[in-house]
């Protein structure tokens, strides 16, 4: 499935992580929060169980994409945001720390854009897929 941030490459839906994945926001108790007109956290609805299926199937692929193509060099994926049209660069923490928020809350962590990535550092996620298919496709006609 693609997220709207999203891993998967923007399949339309949301990611995230557990709270020592990611840092503090630095907004959490300050009373002028600009964020505080989007509502509590708490008006969160909670994933249903396909969208959690969904996010626990692209946590899995990111683990995967990571073990064959962060020793190649690529840092990260790069998504396309259906909401701003541009795109995003997500390093392979930042990616596995919004889907475990998204799995854990059902709305992914707030965060800052990569600052200037070099986007040849990062990949696809169709391009992430085709490579691990091909490693796999390799390995079995060995």
């Amino acid at each position: 499935m693609r997220r709207t941030f999203a891993p998967g490459g923007g399949r339309g839906h949301k990611v995230g992580c557990v709270l020592e994945d990611v840092p503090r926001d630095p907004f959490a108790d300050d009373p002028d929060d600009p964020a505080a007109e989007l509502g509590s956290p708490d008006d969160v609805e909670p994933l249903s169980l396909a969208e959690r299926d969904e996010a626990l199937t692209d946590l899995a692929d990111v683990e995967v994409f990571r073990s064959l193509l962060e020793p190649q060099g690529v840092l990260g994926l790069v998504l396309d945001c259906p909401e701003c049209g541009e795109q995003h660069y997500f390093d392979w923490d930042l990616l596995r720390g919004n889907l475990r928020q998204m799995i854990d809350n059902g709305r992914p962590q707030v965060h800052e854009p990569a600052f200037q990535p070099d986007p040849s550092d990062y990949v696809s996620w169709e391009y992430a897929r085709g490579y691990v298919d091909g490693v796999i496709d390799t390995e079995e006609s060995r």
